[in-house]
């Protein structure tokens, strides 16, 4: 299948050939906030009633210049369209169904064909999880990491960021480069303490990337509020492209420091850590809660990190910026309470 290179290029033909069923006409709306992707609902009429989904999600690359050269620096659409291919079918997680997925190397293009959740409401990043929401998400990150705990055919896979080597020393020369607009942007509107954290933290990115103990697995890499729609059964994890092979307490700390107000967070994170100690039990991993928590603390500067990057290259927007912003001032607090400085000192 070729992916398409924008949605004016979708036809009934083309989702016929994707679903394997005639279709005979196709709508799209677009929906969502994403920043790096357009994504569309599609509605589609078939020549047999029933014989593929009355609808589905279209994921493309993004029509803006800006957010395409993002996913290019960051492969987000070759990470997307190769987790749905390859460790979507493996993983025990709840991910949208996914009917195609396409990338082409050459071109750029990417495209994927995504079962339609849009009945289950998706958290608010910037009002924050509440606690139900909390332990229910907390255990697919357990599904997500427990099923390829320590598992050594993941360095087989070249599509699978890892980051340490060559990556680090690439990482910690952008953000070098860009923090200054990260400043001038978003400086009268962060807490002073997270302002100095930034300037304490930018100069030892290589190092943070660099040493990285504790377990690998599959992480999500983008694992908060806004990318989970809670069903009534389970909660679907949506936006797979920042996958990588990464310490787990890395998607841990990641959710906790920014998907919570700092008040909830400070009064729920140990008894947290320890239900996804619990919860890993049940897919056959066993870690100790002292381990989890001194990785915890070790990895709360990953959203901050991911704040001054993301907020950088994608396109602006208003909600992106108080988006971010509520997300660095969280980061950046959640850094400080847990003493995560001592670290890379």
């Amino acid at each position: 299948m070729r992916a398409l290179r924008s949605i004016g290029e979708l036809t009934p033909e083309w989702c016929s050939a994707a679903l394997s069923a005639h279709v005979t006409a196709v709508t799209a709306t677009p929906v969502g906030t994403g920043q790096m992707a357009d994504t569309y609902r599609l509605r589609l009429d078939y020549r047999l009633p029933g014989a593929g989904p009355a609808t589905c999600v279209a994921k493309l690359a993004s029509a803006s210049p800006g957010s395409r050269t993002a996913a290019q620096v960051t492969r987000a659409y070759e990470i997307e369209a190769c987790f749905y291919e390859h460790l979507a079918p493996r993983l025990p997680v709840r991910s949208p169904r996914c009917y195609l997925s396409c990338y082409d190397a050459e071109t750029r293009a990417f495209t994927l064909l995504l079962e339609d959740v849009g009945d289950d409401p998706v958290a608010d990043q910037v009002a924050g999880c509440d606690p139900g929401v909390v332990d229910r998400a907390v255990d697919e990150l357990a599904a997500l990491h427990g099923a390829m705990w320590g598992d050594p055919a993941l360095d087989s896979l070249a599509w699978l960021p890892r980051h340490d080597g060559q990556d680090a020393a690439w990482m910690a020369s952008l953000v070098q480069k860009i923090r200054p607009r990260f400043v001038r942007r978003f400086g009268d509107r962060l807490d002073a303490r997270v302002l100095d954290l930034v300037e304490f933290f930018v100069p030892r990115v290589e190092r943070y990337l660099r040493d990285r103990p504790g377990p690998r697995t599959v992480v999500h890499g983008d694992f908060r509020a806004d990318n989970l729609a809670i069903g009534r059964d389970r909660i679907t994890v949506l936006d797979w492209q920042t996958a990588a092979h990464e310490p787990a307490a890395t998607d841990l700390a990641y959710f906790l420091g920014g998907s919570l107000d700092v008040a909830r967070r400070r009064a729920v994170e140990r008894a947290v850590v320890r239900r996804y100690v619990r919860s890993l039990e049940g897919h056959g991993v066993l870690l100790s809660f002292d381990d989890c928590w001194r990785d915890y603390r070790r990895y709360a500067f990953g959203g901050l990190l991911t704040c001054i990057v993301a907020s950088m290259l994608v396109v602006r927007t208003d909600r992106g910026d108080d988006l971010f912003v509520t997300m660095a001032n969280r980061h950046g607090t959640h850094a400080i309470d847990l003493g995560s400085a001592s670290f890379l000192r």
